[in-house]
């Protein structure tokens, strides 16, 4: 699986960007047919934006943003969102098998 961190208008120091790829990397826990994941942090005055983008086998693709304050916090609440996202869709899937 690839993880690309990207920042938009400002820096992401080694352990920022050591803890976004760390946590990104856990998704494959979630569902097993994540085949990349890209992250874009963006600073736009006193403000974090979070962007995360995953793609998946068979063209599935799962986005989820967030604002906030501070890079890891911002960051923890997109993949949160992230993470609900791809349970719901395993679950959907699994369902749609048994049924």
């Amino acid at each position: 699986m690839q993880v690309a961190v990207t920042s938009k208008h400002g820096q992401l120091n080694a352990s920022q960007q050591e803890y976004i790829k760390r946590k990104a990397e856990k998704l494959l826990t979630y569902f097993e047919r994540v085949t990349s994941v890209s992250v874009v942090v963006s600073f736009d005055d006193s403000r974090v934006g979070v962007e995360l983008l995953v793609e998946a086998e068979h063209k599935h693709s799962f986005v989820a943003n967030d604002q906030g304050d501070d890079v890891a916090p911002t960051f923890d609440a997109a993949m949160h969102r992230m993470e609900q996202q791809i349970k719901k869709y395993k679950e959907k899937i699994q369902e749609h098998r048994n049924g």
